[in-house]
C-alpha cells in the first residue's frame, strides 16, 4: 500500500510540474497576444544580430567576427568579448528544429528562447527545494518563480538577454552542488562543474557562484560541520570550474587573475587543510595528532601567508585593485557614482525603491522571513546554503535593481519552504480533528474543547506504536549496545510525542489560516498574470498609450531605423547616444560610433561633448568622425519620458569626465535642470537642445514639453550645420544630416577697384589671345 501511495505521488509530482512548465511558458506570452512576435529592448538586438551571423557562417567564422559596423573607426572583435551562451543556445534550437524539418526562422527561435527556459529554470528550483526541504516544498518553489514578476521582466517572449538562460543555469548550478553536497557523489560534482561551465558561457553574474559556495564551504568549517562529501562538493568544483571558465573567450586568464575569483582559491587552501587534519586524526594517536596538527597547520599558515602576499601584490598593481568596475559599485554603492558615471548612467544600475520590492516579489517578502526560520528547524547543510544565499542575494538586490533577478529564485525557494511548512502543520491538524467532528461524540462536545479528544487519541496510538517499538527492540538478542538502543528509543519516543501536542493546531484556526493562506495566493497569482500582462510585456520598440478616443500605438523607432535603411548609403555613419547603438546596427544596417557594450568611455564621453557643445564644434566633432547622421530621441510631443533630453546631464558628466572644459554647472539654474526661459545660455545653445526642440514651436504654436511640462526657452532659431532629413510620426525620433563643410576661398575676398579693372582687362586679352597649340 505504501508503494502504491509513492508511485501515485510521484506521478502526481511529474504531473504538477508539467503543469508548472506549460505555466511558465505561457504566461510569458502576452507580449506575442498583445503586441507581435517582436525583439524587445536593446540589449536583445545584438544578441539576435549575432546569432544571425551565428547561423549563417558557422562557429568558426563566429568566434573570429571583426565587426566593422560598430565603435568606428574602432571595431569590436566579437568572439572575444561576448558571452557565447545564449547565442550558441539558440543557435543549437534553431539548428536542432530544422534539422527536423520544422522551418522556423531564426528570429522565432529568439522570441521563444527565454519563455522555454523558464520552465526548465522553475523545474531546478523544484529539484533545488527538494534537495532542501522535501517535495512538497519543491513543487511550491516551481510554482511561485514560474510567475513571479522579476524574474517575468526579463523572460517575456522577446526578451533574447543573457539572463533568459542564466537564471536557469545559476539555479540549477546551486542545485547540483547540494545535491552533491548530500550525496558526496563524483558523478553529480562533474555535473556541477559543467553547468557552472555553461553559467559562465551565459552571463558575467557567474562570479556570484564562484563567492556563494566558498562562503558556504568556509561557513561549514568554521561550524564544525566539515565532511569528505564537502570536500566532494566543493574541490572539483573549483579546479574543473576554473580550466572550464579559462576557455570562455571573454572570460580567460581573468579566472585566476580578477579579485571576484580569489575567495575561491583562498577557501581551497583552508579546506585542504582542514581535511588533512581529519585525516591525520584518523590515523595517529592523539599525542602524535597534537604534533602533526601542529606542523600541518604551521605549513598551512605560511602557504596561505605567502598566497596572500601574491594576490596583495597582484591586487595592488590594478588601479582598481583588481575588482571590475560593476563589482566595485556592488562592493561600495558609491563607487560607480563617483568614477565611474557610464554605469551610473544605466538605469537598472540604480538602486531599488521599497515599492519595487512588492511589485516585484509581492507577497514573498512577507514568506521568506518565516523560510528562514523553517530552515533552521533542523539546520542542515543544505539549508545553510539557502539561508546564505537569500542574505546575500538581499544585500545586492538592495544595491543594483537588475539583481533582484538573483533575489528572485531565492525568494520563491524560501517562500516554498515556508508555505509548505504551514500547509504540512495546518492541514494535518484538520486531517486529525475532522474525523471527530464529523461522528460528533458527546464526550467531544462537553469534556473537551472542539477537536482536543482526536488529538488525544492520536497521541495514545503513537505513544502505544512506540511502546511497541520499544519493547521489539528490547528483545533483540544484541546485548552490547542494549543500552544505547535504549536511549535511543527513549528520545525518539519523547520527540514525537513533543511534536505532536505543539504542532496541531484547533481545528477553527488551522481551517481560517488555511483559508488565508489560499487567499493569500490568489492575490498573489492575480498580480503576476497583470505584472506579465501589462507591466512588463510592452516591448520598448513598439509603445502604446489609451486615452479617451481608443488606443494608440508609436511605431517610431522602427519608422526611423526603416528610413535609414532605405534612404542613406551603406557606408555612412550614425552618431547618436550609447543606448540607441544596438538597435542600429541590428535594424537599420549602419555604422555606429557608440553602442551599449560600453566598453570604450573615452568614446563615449566624445559623443557626450559633442552633444553638449555649441553647433559648430559639435558639427568637427563629428565631421572629424565621419558622422554623416546624427539621431536623437525626443519625447517632448507625445509624452515619452526615456528620450535624451532626460539622459541629457549623463552626457555632460561623462563627457566631462574626460573633457574638462564640459561642466554640469553651467547646464544648471541654481542647481536645477531646466530647459524653460530659466535655462542657462549653455544649455539653451548646446546641440542636444537645438536638435530636439528645433521647429518644436510648430507644432502647437507654444513650444509646450509634455515630459518636462513647461514651455521651452528658446523656441525659434536655425540650425546652420545640422539640417533635419527626417521626423517620423509622433516626433520621438529626430535625423539630422551634417551639413558639407563651405568652399574655402584663397586670398582676400575684397579686391580694390584698380585690380578688378586690370583683372578684367587682363581677362579680355587673354580670350582674344590665339592658342598656340592650334
Amino acid at each position: 500500500m505504501a508503494t502504491l501511495r509513492d508511485a501515485f505521488g510521484n506521478v502526481l509530482s511529474v504531473f504538477i510540474l508539467i503543469l508548472i512548465g506549460v505555466l511558465a511558458f505561457s504566461i510569458r506570452l502576452f507580449s506575442v497576444i498583445k503586441y507581435e512576435s517582436v525583439i524587445h529592448e536593446f540589449d536583445p538586438y545584438f544578441n539576435y544580430r549575432v546569432t544571425q551571423f551565428l547561423t549563417k557562417n558557422g562557429i568558426y567564422d563566429f568566434w573570429n567576427w571583426f565587426d566593422d559596423r560598430t565603435w568606428y573607426p574602432l571595431g569590436r572583435v566579437i568572439g572575444g568579448t561576448v558571452y557565447p551562451g545564449l547565442t550558441l543556445t539558440a543557435g543549437s534550437i534553431w539548428w536542432f528544429l530544422n534539422s527536423l524539418n520544422i522551418p522556423l526562422s531564426v528570429e522565432t527561435v529568439c522570441v521563444f528562447t527565454a519563455p522555454i527556459f523558464s520552465a526548465f529554470a522553475s523545474w531546478a528550483t523544484y529539484l533545488l527545494t527538494k534537495e532542501v526541504k522535501g517535495v512538497g516544498a519543491g513543487l511550491t518553489a516551481a510554482a511561485l518563480i514560474a510567475m513571479v514578476p522579476s524574474y517575468i521582466s526579463r523572460s517575456v517572449a522577446g526578451s533574447y538577454d543573457n539572463e533568459a538562460v542564466a537564471i536557469f543555469a545559476l539555479v540549477f548550478t546551486f542545485y547540483l552542488y547540494i545535491k552533491t553536497l548530500n550525496t558526496g557523489s563524483l558523478f553529480y560534482a562533474t555535473l556541477n562543474a559543467l553547468s557552472y561551465f555553461y553559467m559562465v558561457c551565459s552571463w558575467g553574474g557567474y562570479t556570484f557562484i564562484i563567492n556563494l559556495i566558498p562562503m558556504h564551504v568556509l561557513l561549514c568549517i568554521v561550524t564544525g560541520r566539515y565532511s569528505p562529501r564537502l570536500y566532494i562538493a566543493y574541490a572539483p568544483l573549483v579546479i574543473l570550474g576554473t580550466l572550464l571558465a579559462s576557455l570562455v573567450p571573454v572570460v580567460g586568464f581573468n579566472a585566476v587573475l580578477t579579485s571576484e575569483h580569489f575567495a575561491s582559491f583562498l577557501v581551497f587552501i583552508i579546506i585542504h587543510v582542514v581535511a588533512l587534519v581529519y585525516y591525520i586524526k584518523g590515523v595517529l594517536s592523539p599525542k602524535l595528532f597534537k604534533v602533526a596538527v601542529t606542523l600541518v597547520v604551521s605549513i598551512g599558515m605560511a602557504v596561505c601567508c605567502m598566497v596572500v602576499a601574491v594576490l596583495v601584490a597582484l591586487v595592488a598593481s590594478s588601479p582598481t585593485k583588481g575588482w571590475s568596475g560593476r563589482s566595485l559599485s556592488l562592493l561600495d554603492p558609491t563607487y560607480a557614482s563617483k568614477y565611474i558615471p557610464i554605469i551610473a548612467s544605466v538605469s537598472e544600475h540604480q538602486p531599488p525603491t521599497w515599492p519595487s520590492y512588492f511589485m516585484d516579489i509581492n507577497v514573498l517578502a512577507f514568506l521568506v522571513p518565516a523560510g528562514i526560520i523553517a530552515c533552521f528547524l533542523p539546520l542542515s547543510d543544505a539549508s545553510s546554503f539557502v539561508v546564505l544565499y537569500i542574505v546575500t542575494s538581499v544585500y545586492f538586490s538592495g544595491v543594483m535593481v537588475r539583481l533582484m533577478l538573483v533575489l528572485a529564485p531565492a525568494a520563491c525557494i524560501m517562500s516554498g519552504i515556508a508555505l509548505s511548512e504551514a500547509f504540512d502543520v495546518l492541514t494535518r491538524s484538520v486531517k486529525l480533528q475532522l474525523p471527530e467532528l464529523v461522528e460528533g461524540t458527546a464526550s467531544t462536545a462537553e469534556d473537551t474543547p472542539s477537536g482536543y479528544g482526536s488529538v488525544q487519541n492520536e497521541a495514545a496510538k503513537s505513544e502505544s506504536s512506540l511502546e511497541k517499538l520499544d519493547d521489539s527492540l528490547r528483545e533483540r538478542p544484541s546485548r552490547k549496545h542494549r543500552k544505547k538502543e535504549k536511549e535511543n528509543v527513549e528520545k525518539a519516543s519523547s520527540k514525537p510525542r513533543k511534536e505532536k501536542r505543539l504542532l496541531v493546531l484547533p481545528l477553527v484556526a488551522s481551517a481560517v489560516a488555511i483559508f488565508l493562506l489560499i487567499m493569500l495566493g490568489s492575490f498573489y497569482v492575480v498580480h503576476c498574470v497583470w505584472a506579465a500582462a501589462e507591466a512588463y510585456s510592452a516591448p520598448s520598440i513598439v509603445l502604446t498609450s489609451h486615452s479617451h478616443d481608443g488606443l494608440h500605438v508609436f511605431d517610431d523607432f522602427r519608422e526611423a531605423y526603416a528610413w535609414l535603411r532605405h534612404n542613406t548609403e551603406v557606408d555612412d555613419k550614425v552618431a547618436s547616444w550609447w543606448d540607441y547603438g544596438y538597435q542600429t546596427t541590428a535594424m537599420a544596417n549602419r555604422t555606429v560610433i557608440v553602442d551599449n557594450n560600453t566598453w570604450n568611455n573615452t568614446h563615449i564621453a566624445t559623443v557626450g561633448t559633442a552633444m553638449s557643445s555649441p553647433e559648430k564644434p559639435a558639427w568637427e566633432i563629428f565631421n572629424s568622425l565621419d558622422v554623416k547622421y546624427v539621431l536623437v530621441v525626443f519625447g517632448g510631443l507625445v509624452g515619452y519620458p526615456s528620450d535624451d533630453i532626460n539622459k541629457f546631464l549623463w552626457m555632460v558628466r561623462i563627457g566631462g569626465g574626460v573633457f574638462p572644459h564640459i561642466k554640469e554647472p553651467d547646464y544648471l539654474r541654481d542647481g536645477q535642470y531646466r530647459i524653460d526661459s530659466q535655462a542657462t545660455p549653455t544649455m539653451l545653445n548646446c546641440l542636444m537642445y537645438r536638435l530636439s526642440y528645433y521647429r518644436f514651436v510648430e507644432t502647437d504654436g507654444k513650444g509646450f514639453d509634455r515630459v518636462r511640462r513647461t514651455e521651452i526657452g528658446k523656441k525659434y532659431f536655425k540650425l546652420t550645420h545640422f539640417e533635419e532629413v527626417f521626423t517620423t510620426h509622433h516626433w520621438m525620433v529626430r535625423i539630422y544630416k551634417l551639413k558639407p563643410p563651405k568652399n574655402r576661398i584663397r586670398g582676400k575676398t575684397k579686391k580694390s577697384k584698380s585690380s578688378s579693372k586690370s583683372s578684367k582687362s587682363s581677362s579680355i586679352k587673354s580670350t582674344t589671345r590665339r592658342n598656340p597649340w592650334h
